[in-house]
């Protein structure tokens, strides 16, 4: 038998006999939630963003304090119930803390289940991954499950390039195109702003959304073409769709070529539309997808890519194969996945999928309203569901014809600046929170939980007819008092 080494073995320094003390000033929890709003801004500008608190401050969101969130609302640290039509960008099918949700992962917690099981199968990651497969149409039944939208859009043109055959293969993707920032789909996300000057992949060809023919031409050109990756509804875009014609000429187009078909739902899939993924309206079904956001929801960081059996075994179908794309540490971690399970029953068993349908178009019908109203501010509403995009005239149109050409030179400068002052007020004075849009910046992005009713529409939407009624004048000096006070 070896002998046991001795606690004083002479190599161990005395330096090393015990860990590094504790940081003083270290915070606790107890420390986070009694935060004030000053020091709150003092820690992110000093350890997070200090550029993002510019934007912040600027919109008036720094002076809000949430304490809790439940259902539709957000509470600030003065109790003020703030209604949520922004979602976490359609990260909240279920409203805020859902209670079978809560219930789901307090039991799992309680019970002192397994989190990370990496060495074993785990019960919790499969279950979700059927229920999914059941969910998809056809026979998407392949799942990989990680932790945000970026990691599963990863793990999907991965695996369609793998099955694509082509040892130098191509993707084609969408102008205004947002599919995440990590370097792999960073490349295929069209904005020079989120690109900066990184070095990336680099093998992508772009085409215009929704133009069948340049999409034709574009693959028929280049036989190196295995991909075509698309939002089935542009988010970041503004709120953009193609009509069906065009999403059956893509099936058409990529079975005719042996090209992949990656449809990005992570924002308008799981129920936003109106039907579980958007591409279902159209009677299509890719070759590959994936989902994240309200997957969790609204608790859990968690995302799912689905592909179809021969896409999936064509790529790490054999034993040598299998591990070059596995789960992550993270991915399919227990309490992730309980709250995912949970999630997706919730979302059928209280058809919030039909709600998001019939309240969306309620929504979309008040805002066309809003529109005949004000057609000098209003430019457009456009979406299905619950994902609805409300545009504004570039500055210079809101204005009398006579100031218009004076006016019009800076409207490229201006842009998004009435989105910005609309979406400033409706918080300041409505208690209504919004999002906005990456490229059309003139675009207020809605996207409410799915949990949306009547009665909250009518609530945001009597407060932007009220507040579009003060004319362009005085939201613009409606906002400045903001800034000055």
């Amino acid at each position: 038998m070896l002998d046991r080494p001795t606690i004083d073995a002479p190599f161990l320094d005395e330096a090393f006999r015990h860990g590094p003390d504790k940081p003083a000033n270290m915070l606790t929890v107890a420390d986070a939630k009694a935060m004030d709003i000053r020091t709150m801004a003092d820690l992110f500008k000093d350890h997070i963003n200090p550029g993002q608190f510019h934007f912040m401050k600027l919109l008036g969101f720094h002076k809000v304090k949430v304490e809790r969130a439940e259902g539709m609302f957000y509470v600030d640290q003065n109790g003020r119930r703030i209604l949520d039509f922004f979602g976490g960008f359609g990260s909240l099918a279920f409203g805020h803390n859902h209670p079978r949700i809560l219930k789901a992962r307090k039991e799992f917690q309680d019970e002192k289940r397994h989190e990370i099981a990496i060495a074993f199968l785990s019960q919790y990651a499969a279950a979700l991954a059927k229920n999914l497969a059941l969910v998809s149409p056809g026979d998407l039944d392949m799942v990989f499950l990680g932790s945000s939208g970026s990691e599963v859009m990863e793990a999907a043109i991965k695996v369609a390039e793998r099955a694509s055959g082509r040892k130098n293969c191509k993707i084609v993707h969408a102008e205004n195109s947002f599919h995440g920032k990590t370097k792999g789909v960073l490349s295929i996300t069209d904005s020079t702003l989120y690109q900066g000057e990184f070095k990336l992949v680099g093998n992508s060809y772009k085409v215009p959304f929704g133009d069948l023919e340049a999409l034709t031409r574009c693959v028929q050109s280049h036989p190196d073409i295995g991909v075509v990756v698309l939002e089935t509804v542009q988010g970041g875009g503004g709120i953009i769709e193609a009509s069906t014609d065009y999403w059956r000429g893509v099936r058409a187009l990529c079975d005719r070529h042996k090209v992949v078909w990656v449809a990005d739902e992570v924002q308008c899939g799981y129920g936003r539309t109106g039907t579980f993924y958007a591409f279902e309206r159209h009677g299509v079904i890719p070759d590959v997808t994936a989902l994240a956001k309200s997957f969790g929801g609204g608790k859990a960081a968690i995302g799912a890519m689905v592909a179809r059996r021969d896409v999936y075994m064509k790529a790490y179908g054999t034993p040598k194969t299998a591990m070059i794309h596995a789960h992550a540490t993270f991915g399919g971690i227990g309490e992730a996945s309980v709250t995912a399970i949970e999630a997706l029953n919730t979302l059928y068993d209280e058809d919030l999928i039909g709600n998001s349908g019939l309240v969306g178009s309620y929504l979309i019908e008040r805002l066309n309203d809003i529109r005949e109203k004000y057609p000098t501010i209003v430019k457009e509403v456009r979406g299905r569901g619950l994902m609805v995009g409300l545009e504004f005239h570039d500055f210079s149109r809101t204005l009398p014809l006579a100031l218009r050409p004076m006016v019009a030179i800076l409207d490229d400068k201006l842009k998004g600046s009435l989105s910005g002052f609309v979406g400033a007020l409706l918080l300041r004075d409505y208690d209504c929170l919004v999002a906005f849009t990456e490229y059309n910046r003139n675009v207020i992005r809605l996207e409410p939980p799915l949990i949306c009713t009547h009665e909250n529409v009518d609530q945001f939407c009597d407060a932007l007819d009220n507040l579009l009624g003060r004319g362009i004048v005085g939201i613009v000096k409606d906002f400045i008092k903001t800034q000055i006070g």
